[in-house]
């Protein structure tokens, strides 16, 4: 005799059986009892969540012939017919290969003819979003004023592309997604039934695999009892089975994330390739993660929604709190695309390196959060007294209206000035003495803005306080504060009517008298760093010196 795959063998074949749909199940039992029998039924969700399970039971129950409180009796010849798929009350139906007008016109005809035994004629038209437009239109008639003792059951995943005209006619009944505890309890008591030892842990992470599917958490479960036969099935040999990775190796690599290295990224990814892992399966799994550690973060009551031992809980929160949640929103984004992007690439490994790459470097990316990060990383930089070859080096040219060595005209120490690398110098290049005059030159109500910009940028609200951390302080040519911004999302949020003068307002408040703001864009960063003195350097070296 063949085997029969463990979804099959134990399907549902009363209400009691069912899993997770307990609200589903009390309505229907509740309408058999009171002999309130709906000629139309809907029943939409995911897939394995027993949409077609249910409605046998439910054919089989209103032609039951001894119906219990739990259903079918199981033994009158109406159930055993129904059960042996010989009876001509339940005519089941794939909508898939029987889509077209024809199908559902021999369904109509056939609807003509009461049952020749048994109450009910019961069609079963399983994803029944197949259907084509013609097929439905045929079918409308009929679905909405069928005769007494026929009852449509329409089984779909894809709700939304039924017609409306379908839907109106229907009792709709959404199939939840069966909760992890729920399909690991079922689990325990099939492998107790079958004989075969294996670990909580084990049983838990194939239904979280599952994604909320019994069928699926069943057949994981039958694949990885035939890979081990005859072995205890543990945590480890399902990872290994189902080719997935251990949650130890995702905190490994969100470190490495954190520390901006690529290199261990990347050896991290070549241990996890060479042991075999299904790199599909390691996105979504890094992505949940992800997800993971955000939930963490904006709570500390989330225990039961986050699928984890207590060990693994505790290092989750520690890495949580070392990382801001824009940052982890941005990791989720950049992993959520790839995972859009992995499943049919050919070359799956280079996208999930390009992916750890963006990670690591925000500056391969433009997009806010991006932004954001790379500021940040900037900032860690400064804290650290890291800073580039070109911030270490030599000379940086001045805007217009700056004499040659890097001084407003008509300042003192408006005298040339030449970097060690020949070029006019910027503020990185002059020496102490040449940055003391410089800061002498700027008028008293901008010196007191510049050495206030931390406290101005704190006091703004968002989203003007991200953009104005973006912001390069500098001076014009008629000795007024220029505020320079690279082109984007900060300089557009500044165009827009109101902000302009919202930030006036700061300034004013702080400065105690009226100031007037005059923003420059430039293309990028590199035209802001050649291009316009950073006068928040030269106040505030000059502050130190004072002091």
């Amino acid at each position: 005799m063949s085997y029969t795959a463990l979804y099959r063998k134990f399907r549902p074949d009363s209400f009691a059986d069912v899993k997770g749909q307990d609200h589903i199940v009390t309505t229907l039992r509740n309408q058999i009892r009171a002999n309130r029998i709906g000629h139309a039924y809907l029943f939409t969700g995911t897939r394995g969540t027993g949409k077609t399970t249910v409605a046998k039971i439910f054919a089989k129950t209103v032609n039951c012939e001894n119906p219990t409180e739990n259903g079918p009796c199981g033994a009158c010849r109406s159930c055993r017919a129904i059960a042996a798929g010989a009876s001509m009350n339940v005519i089941e139906i794939d909508a898939a290969s029987n889509n077209g007008v024809d199908n559902i016109r021999e369904i109509v005809e056939e609807v003509a003819y009461s049952p020749a035994e048994g109450r009910y004629k019961v069609y079963i038209i399983d994803e029944v979003h197949m259907l084509s437009g013609g097929a439905f239109n045929a079918l409308l008639k009929t679905l909405e004023e069928p005769p007494s003792y026929v009852i449509f059951i329409l089984a779909t995943t894809e709700v939304h592309k039924i017609p409306i005209t379908i839907l109106s006619r229907c009792q709709r009944y959404d199939f939840k997604r069966i909760s992890i505890d729920t399909i690991t309890d079922r689990m325990k008591e099939l492998t107790a039934v079958e004989g075969v030892a294996v670990e909580d842990r084990a049983l838990r992470f194939i239904a979280r695999t599952a994604d909320g599917s019994m069928r699926d958490a069943l057949s994981l479960l039958d694949q990885c009892i035939a890979f081990h036969l005859g072995d205890e099935l543990t945590y480890d040999k399902v990872l290994e089975v189902l080719g997935a990775v251990d949650a130890e190796v995702f905190s490994r690599l969100f470190r490495f994330v954190l520390a901006r290295d690529v290199k261990g990224c990347m050896n991290l990814l070549e241990e996890i390739t060479m042991q075999g892992r299904e790199l599909t399966q390691f996105v979504t799994d890094f992505t949940w993660y992800l997800r993971n550690l955000m939930l963490v973060q904006v709570s500390e009551d989330l225990e039961d929604v986050i699928d984890m031992s207590a060990e693994n809980l505790e290092r989750l929160k520690e890495e949580a709190s070392e990382v801001t949640a824009d940052r982890i929103i941005r990791y989720i984004r950049i992993f959520s695309e790839l995972s859009g992007q992995i499943r049919y690439a050919s070359q799956k490994r280079i996208l999930v390196e390009i992916a750890l790459i963006k990670l690591c470097k925000p500056a391969m990316e433009t997009s806010q959060d991006a932004l954001l990060d790379r500021i940040r990383e900037l900032e860690e930089k400064v804290e650290r007294g890291i800073f580039s070859a070109g911030d270490a080096q030599g000379a940086q040219a001045m805007p217009a209206g700056f004499g040659e060595g890097g001084f407003p005209e008509g300042s003192p120490g408006g005298t040339g000035f030449s970097g060690g690398n020949g070029r006019t110098g910027g503020v990185t290049g002059l020496s102490a003495s040449m940055k003391r005059e410089l800061a002498k030159a700027v008028p008293e109500d901008i010196r007191e803005i510049v050495a206030k910009w931390p406290s101005i940028v704190g006091k703004a609200e968002n989203p003007m306080k991200t953009h104005l951390k973006s912001v390069r302080l500098s001076l014009g040519g008629d000795n007024k504060l220029i505020m320079v911004l690279e082109d984007g999302l900060s300089s557009d949020y500044f165009k827009q009517e109101g902000h302009k003068e919202q930030l006036e307002r700061l300034l004013s408040e702080f400065a105690d008298r009226e100031v007037e703001v005059n923003f420059q864009v430039a293309e990028n960063r590199q035209e802001i760093e050649q291009n316009y003195v950073d006068l928040s350097q030269v106040i505030h070296m000059e502050i130190e010196e004072e002091e």
